[in-house]
């Protein structure tokens, strides 16, 4: 059975500038060009376009971003040329590493399609691992790809890249605590009655599962207090992380979901509790993306 590390990294190999994760920068004019010299490879992301929707469609906008999008593309160099310039195409070969990096997207063993919103911004990131290589797509506006290739031990650290909080996203003090644990059905209730503003409804629904929402130390919280949780989980919302895992490429298997809070990143990992679908609502950091996914991985695998 295959086992995906995402524990600490291994010491680097004998050379330590082999084991370094390698990122280039493509327009996506080039990385298509990369994708027809690898043989044809398909792009990730293929898969949701579309012949009357660009990638801009999946990352989100009108037609005015549309537009501005074309635009944008049509100015592009053409592929060949700004590839030669940059050393990554030479007497008409693409640079090996290039062709690797896409031809493993294309074939992989494991497939970890993540999106990202924080505040305004929204990035669309693409993990293909096999054996013992794993390569990365991601993009923020459909434009300009970064294409990273990297070891299997490096993986826990690129995936904290990713859930990493823009800078200039602010962040305060948050009313959600640093752990609950809750039935699904009221948070999903819950969060849905204080977005379509009937708080009243709450206390109504706290009442119905009272008991079964424990904190940490698994002490019950009260109608109150699941009440304020509920309030605080749907109004300081800013931001979501999910993680879709599939083998081969098919259709995904798993799911790994996060929310942004006030004062950061909230895991939600759903459980059972008595034969009652759960949610167990856990402060994170951008370092704990590898410890939700592992577990995921590992029945993908199985």
């Amino acid at each position: 059975m295959p086992t995906i590390d995402l524990g600490p990294p291994r010491p680097g190999p004998r050379d330590l500038l082999d084991g370094l994760p390698r990122r280039v920068a493509l327009t996506l004019p080039e990385l298509r060009y990369v994708a027809d010299a690898a043989g044809g490879a398909p792009l990730p992301f293929d898969a949701f376009v579309t012949p009357s929707s660009d990638l801009d469609d999946r990352l989100g906008g009108g037609e005015a971003e549309r537009a501005a999008y074309l635009g944008t593309l049509s100015r592009f160099r053409a592929p060949a040329d700004s590839l030669s310039r940059r050393g990554l195409l030479v007497d008409e070969a693409v640079d090996r590493g290039l062709l690797g990096a896409v031809g493993l997207l294309a074939t992989p063993r494991f497939a970890l399609d993540l999106t990202v919103v924080a505040g305004g911004a929204q990035a669309a990131c693409w993990h293909r691992q096999s054996g013992d290589a794993v390569a990365a797509l991601s993009t923020v506006d459909g434009l300009v790809f970064e294409l990273a290739w990297f070891p299997t031990w490096a993986w826990s650290d690129e995936l904290s890249r990713v859930a990493v909080i823009p800078e200039d996203l602010p962040l305060s003090a948050s009313r959600v605590p640093s752990f609950v644990d809750l039935p699904h059905e009221l948070a999903d209730a819950g969060i849905e009655a204080v977005r379509t503003h009937r708080p009243d409804l709450l206390p109504v629904l706290a009442a119905q599962h009272r008991g079964r929402v424990t904190d940490e130390t698994g002490d019950v919280l009260t109608d109150v207090e699941v009440g304020a949780v509920l309030t605080a989980l749907a109004a300081e919302a800013q931001g979501r992380l999910r993680g879709l895992v599939g083998d081969r490429g098919a259709h995904p298997a798993g799911v790994v979901a996060w929310t942004l809070v006030a004062d950061g990143w909230r895991s939600l990992r759903p459980h059972e509790v008595d034969g009652r679908l759960h949610v167990e609502v856990r402060r994170a950091i951008p370092e704990d993306l590898a410890t939700d996914l592992a577990p995921v991985l590992a029945a993908v695998a199985r």
